[in-house]
């Protein structure tokens, strides 16, 4: 699996600067998996135009591609798009706007991005807004709330990155609460999560919190936003690196 992932790291890597140096930028995909949308976003907009790169969330990966194109012809005719403007000509009958990304969501989601820049995150990235079927857009309160999740905003929330409610219901112990690190989490096929320190935690420490009181416990454990359902993650201490893997339901 290592050796699969080495193979396609050095293609990706390849097709980024062939693509930026014959057409001007390289469109990355991420697909959907059971738990999170997919996303597409741009590389190559800010060196070779100047402009901040265009990253899009949650619809058909042919759609996101179009509009995402779109975006990137405007920009090589010598077009500057802005924020807080709604633009028409990138959804067939519906307004889209976009918003200027933070820099601590860049290692989430431009990763390829972040090294095509000389390992860093020093460029500007816009993200591409699309509203609902009513035309409200997810900051608004008419927003269809079965579509919140589809797309995160990331101009906002650095501090809670999950795909959940803060006050979403999550399994922890008493001890995580006493001072001993989160090290093992599960995200269970049913939605559920847990948070243990210890691999084998006694049902009888157990306890009910909201997800935003683990974030706040410790705020390293947004590093595991994206973790699937059915997956799991573990880490030696509280300094180490998070791992992760699927697991049988019946090992939770």
């Amino acid at each position: 699996m290592n050796d699969q992932h080495t193979q396609h790291d050095i293609e990706a890597k390849q097709a980024i600067i062939s693509n930026i140096e014959n057409f001007g930028c390289h469109l990355t995909l991420l697909e959907p998996d059971n738990y999170l949308p997919g996303f597409i976003y741009s590389i190559g907009l800010y060196k070779n135009y100047k402009h901040p790169e265009i990253i899009c969330f949650g619809l058909k990966t042919e759609v996101m591609a179009t509009i995402i194109n779109h975006a990137c012809d405007l920009i090589k005719s010598g077009e500057s798009i802005k924020t807080n403007k709604l633009y028409r000509g990138f959804l067939e009958g519906y307004d889209i706007q976009f918003i200027e990304v933070d820099k601590a969501f860049y290692p989430n989601y431009l990763g390829y991005a972040g090294w095509f820049y000389d390992m860093s995150f020093d460029f500007p990235a816009l993200q591409l807004i699309w509203p609902d079927k009513q035309n409200n857009f997810p900051w608004d309160e008419s927003f269809n709330p079965d579509w919140k999740f589809k797309q995160p905003l990331l101009d906002r929330n650095t501090d809670f990155k999950f795909y959940e409610e803060r006050n979403l219901g999550v399994y922890t112990t008493k001890q995580a609460f006493e001072g001993d690190p989160i090290l093992y989490v599960y995200h269970n096929e049913d939605g559920d999560w847990q948070f243990h320190t210890s691999l084998e935690p006694q049902l009888s420490d157990a306890k009910l919190v909201c997800l935003e009181e683990i974030t706040k416990l410790d705020p390293s454990i947004n590093d595991i936003y994206h973790l699937p359902y059915g997956w799991r993650a573990w880490r030696n201490s509280s300094d180490n690196e998070w791992e992760y893997a699927e697991y049988p339901e019946e090992d939770s």
